[in-house]
């Protein structure tokens, strides 16, 4: 009995109809410290979404999707990714329900219902609201937190557009910051304006115009054609299953029927997600986030390189950028790929600005949505000089140094002279790298990157206008370029390999070196000893698998 409930467990039933709650969100990818982890579990993973509807599609077991939306936020581009999977869900007949208790509540939910929009059918709550507001970029300048606390910013930066400085610096908007700022928003709105617009046989003028009048009322959304019918969750759920179908959840369909590109030729899936750091990922208590450790990315590279069967590389990137050095290691790694002869393609999620484009730069193609913000050509640096606020509490601090440069990094006071100058040689050879790098990977003047530098931010729209990204899509038009860059069929299966694999429960993390696969040949004597006490200790090292 049991091996059978085991089997009816796996089965995907006829009928069956996929159930996704994006209520709470969802996430790029799952952190592997266990901090980060944490603070993810249960949330849906953009790659399972797009994945299971991509099995879906072709699926004659599933035919439908009823999806639950609501308050948890969605990024522009994984909005964009998701639309698309949903699309070409619909493209073999199967429908699309989506649910909302309201769009928005207390806040607006413009991204979210553009994503709704791209299913068959809109179904929201009698009482709830469609929170169709627009776009805000809300930006929190510290100066005068730091006026009251006698805190004194002493920052530099390459060049105007680089906005991190201002945040500190400044009270307001600068005129390139807001300039910058206000053209991403327009290009975003604009976007999404057009994306509705087409899903719901509007016109563009016609959803600028209901942007303006909302927030909008069940009955008004109902007559604008917004929604197409005001119901309760149980009656959408029972209108999608209709008389035969069965509801099953998005993952749990996931793991019955498998991922696509399973098999076929290895490609590897590499990710780099969170602020980018030197060393290990960490968990930063701040920002709530996992970084993006330098050591881990580069390792899943070298760990590509080494493996024959691996023929390229897809570099999944999400960060807002952070260490320059850090970055560096990264795109090393991707240079050595492509040496290697293993052709590397990034696809850009919802950021990819600053280091997050400095990584990606020297990659043989680039992709990324519409929404994607990357660019941020630029650097920025300096100190908070602290001690007018200890002085305050009547702490007051002492030193002693020897070297002209010394006192470089103390927040107890401002730079020298000749210690600005230091910080600005930095800045210069940081940013003009940064330049080379960015003209060099993707075959620009050094004066038109100079153009499309200065720190400034681009939508991914905006960016493959500029020659900064190649195409617009999302993981499956990655997969697609590699596929090309190998010179395989448009058809040819692919089979797509995570790396740095998982270890398997227990594996010393111990190495002989830095190089992939030199696990401690004495610490994996020591567990298997542990799993298997009685193999004499010569069969014990017969067990371990050649390294």
């Amino acid at each position: 009995m049991g091996v059978i409930y085991r089997l009816l467990r796996r089965r995907v039933p006829s009928s069956t109809v996929l159930e996704l709650d994006l209520e709470a969100g969802l996430v790029e990818h799952v952190p592997s410290d266990p901090l980060g982890r944490g603070l993810a579990s249960g949330k849906p993973v953009l790659r399972d979404i797009v994945d299971a509807l991509g099995r879906a599609a072709g699926d004659a077991r599933v035919t439908g999707l009823v999806v639950r939306l609501g308050n948890g936020r969605v990024g522009l581009a994984q909005a964009q990714e998701i639309r698309d999977a949903v699309k070409a869900f619909r493209q073999g007949g199967k429908r699309a329900f989506a649910f909302a208790e309201t769009f928005g509540e207390g806040q607006s939910a413009t991204v979210t219902y553009y994503l709704a929009s791209a299913f068959d059918e809109i179904h929201l709550q009698p009482i709830g609201e469609v929170h169709l507001t627009g776009l805000v970029a809300r930006t929190p300048f510290l100066r005068g937190l730091f006026d009251r606390l006698s805190v004194v910013p002493d920052l530099d930066h390459r060049r105007e557009y680089k906005a991190a400085k201002y945040m500190l610096t400044e009270d307001h908007y600068t005129e390139p910051h807001r300039e910058a700022t206000m053209a991403i928003l327009d290009s975003q709105l604009s976007q999404i304006v057009a994306g509705i617009a087409e899903d719901r046989g509007l016109t563009p003028e016609g959803v600028r115009d209901l942007i303006d009048r909302a927030p909008l009322l069940p009955h008004e959304a109902l007559e604008a054609g917004l929604v197409d019918e005001l119901s309760y969750r149980d009656q959408v759920y029972e209108k999608a299953k209709g008389e035969k179908g069965r509801l099953l959840l998005l993952d749990r369909y996931l793991k019955r029927a498998g991922r696509p590109h399973r098999r076929g030729t290895p490609v590897a899936l590499i990710y780099g997600v969170g602020g980018i750091a030197r060393g290990k990922p960490r968990f930063d208590p701040l920002s709530l986030a996992s970084s993006m450790g330098a050591d881990a990315v580069a390792e899943a590279f070298r760990e590509a390189v080494a493996d024959d069967k691996v023929k390229a590389i897809v570099f999944r990137v999400d960060s807002r950028g952070g260490s320059a050095v850090a970055s560096e290691v990264i795109r090393r790694e991707t240079v050595r790929a492509h040496e290697a002869g293993k052709p590397v393609v990034v696809s850009m999620g919802d950021v990819a600005g600053s280091g997050g484009y400095w990584i990606s730069a020297s990659a043989d193609r680039i992709v990324a949505q519409p929404g994607t913000v990357t660019g941020s050509i630029g650097v920025v640096s300096g100190k908070l000089v602290t001690r007018p606020a200890w002085a305050k509490v009547g702490v007051s601090w002492d030193e002693l140094h020897l070297g002209r440069n010394a006192t470089m990094y103390t927040p107890d006071r401002s730079y020298t002279e000749t210690e600005r100058e230091r910080l600005g040689a930095s800045l210069d050879l940081i940013y003009d790298e940064f330049k080379a790098r960015v003209a060099e990977g993707r075959g620009l003047d050094p004066g038109q990157v100079e153009d499309l530098a200065k720190g400034r931010v681009w939508t991914g729209e905006e960016a493959q206008r500029l020659g900064l990204v190649d195409e617009l899509g999302g993981l499956a038009e990655a997969v697609a370029l590699a596929r090309e860059l190998l010179e395989l069929a448009e058809d040819a299966p692919v089979k797509l390999v995570e790396l740095p694999r998982k270890r398997p429960f227990g594996l010393p993390a111990r190495r002989e070196s830095s190089e992939p696969g030199a696990v401690v040949v004495e610490a994996a004597v020591e567990l298997l000893a542990a799993v298997a006490p009685r193999a004499p200790l010569g069969e014990a090292v017969r067990m371990l698998p050649p390294i």
